[in-house]
């Protein structure tokens, strides 16, 4: 088409005029047999007032395949707990349908990113489920992985909060 261009990534323009690169737009997490794009969960968790930022990851699970566990901070003045916790799920079922309910939604001061400020997935994944996370070379705060470490479930993690 004229005047369109595919760059690969997947972008959203708020209400003020401002362009929002949500990730790439050939991720993609499949469970129980549905292919949704992490972006895509990210923009559900996102639309609940509280949350500033979301991650969503891909997890095994046993039955389906992959879960989708999201990772938020919330915005000043906003406190976790699991009513909060579940009403960032719900919101995601609205949006994305029951089968994409996620696994678990953790609460966390902020995501990995790197100096640019893009959310880096891969590290929050490693974090979340206690593996080497790799190159951190372009990772801005390396606590971040910790604090992720922290609010993962046990088993996952080194124990903490979650809910989905």
């Amino acid at each position: 088409m004229p005047g369109i261009w595919v760059h690969g990534d997947w972008a959203i323009v708020d209400s003020d005029g401002y362009w929002f690169i949500r990730g790439r737009s050939d991720d993609t997490l499949k469970v129980a047999g549905k292919r949704v794009g992490p972006a895509e969960v990210e923009a559900a968790a996102t639309a609940h007032p509280a949350v500033v930022e979301a991650a969503a990851i891909g997890v095994p699970h046993a039955i389906k395949g992959e879960a989708i566990v999201v990772v938020c901070t919330l915005r000043r003045g906003e406190t976790d707990d699991a009513d909060l916790r579940a009403a960032i799920g719900r919101r995601v079922v609205a949006d994305l349908g029951k089968t994409l309910k996620p696994e678990a939604i953790l609460i966390v001061p902020a995501l990995p990113k790197t100096r640019s400020g893009k959310i880096m997935r891969r590290v929050v994944r490693a974090a979340y489920l206690g593996l080497d996370p790799g190159d951190l070379s372009a990772l801005e705060d390396p606590a971040t992985i910790e604090a992720i470490r922290l609010a993962a479930p046990s088993g996952s993690g080194s124990g903490g909060r979650s809910s989905g």
